[in-house]
């Protein structure tokens, strides 16, 4: 969705395993195909040259939610990822996972991608920092074959750590490394966004309008369990927005 809205980025295949996810994928972008299981993905010529690879990778063997086995657990994908990168050669790559992988695997998938003649960079970015009435905090891993675009980016990477306040606890110092100048104050604005009358959610115009009920408890709703499902595992859109319409 996110880089439908850029307006210069043609998506070219999916790789995606759950059947409920794939149904979603198949409504949005009828004619783009999909992949089953990243395990059988080769490169063989198909989607021609690719410039960009993004993949949110399974974010379960390092969700503090769950048993935090990290590379232990056999949901641990990056590996087939890195194989991926390494066989389509892409400009840029966006990977996305959740905050706690920075401390558990990040230094892994800094040193494959380095060995392959990438230049790394990491932002932590909550959905917060757009306005949303939520935290959602997550990391992006960011990949060019460039050092020199980089240099910018170090430099704001430096300034999104003088955000006001000390951090009290690891959610809070994964704001400090927003890369953003425009992320500070993250927590001033996530409070400012709850005390809100309404809800208001972005959208690509510029400006968030009612955030969709969950509907946790709520009978009748076809596919709640896979929705709710989808939930946990997605990302906000607004956020990959303002990542990949840098990248032009």
């Amino acid at each position: 969705m996110a880089a439908r809205w850029t307006g210069f980025i043609q998506t070219v295949g999916f790789c995606e395993i759950e059947p409920f996810a794939k149904k979603i994928l198949k409504k949005h972008f009828p004619k783009v195909p999909i992949k089953g299981d990243i395990r059988f993905l080769r490169n063989e010529g198909q989607y021609g040259t690719v410039d960009l690879i993004t993949g949110g990778f399974p974010c379960q063997p390092f969700s503090i939610a769950g048993n935090k086995k990290g590379k232990k657990d056999h949901r641990d994908l990056w590996p087939e990822m890195f194989r991926i990168i390494q066989e389509f050669k892409p400009t840029w790559i966006v990977c996305e996972n959740v905050a706690n992988f920075v401390s558990m695997a990040f230094q892994r998938t800094k040193i494959d991608l380095e060995s392959e003649g990438y230049e790394v960079q990491p932002l932590i970015i909550p959905a917060c920092a757009l306005g949303a009435p939520h935290r959602r905090d997550r990391v992006w891993i960011l990949a060019h074959t460039r050092r020199k675009l980089w240099e910018g980016a170090i430099e704001q990477a430096e300034m999104g750590k003088e955000i006001d306040g000390g951090p009290t606890d690891q959610t809070e110092r994964s704001s400090e490394m927003a890369a953003n100048p425009h992320f500070k104050d993250v927590e001033g604005q996530r409070k400012e966004s709850i005390g809100a009358k309404k809800k208001l959610m972005f959208s690509q115009r510029g400006r968030w309008e009612s955030e969709p009920d969950v509907g946790r408890v709520a009978n009748g709703i076809p596919h709640r369990v896979d929705r709710l499902r989808g939930l946990g595992n997605s990302i906000v859109p607004q956020v990959a927005y303002q990542i990949l319409k840098e990248l032009k």
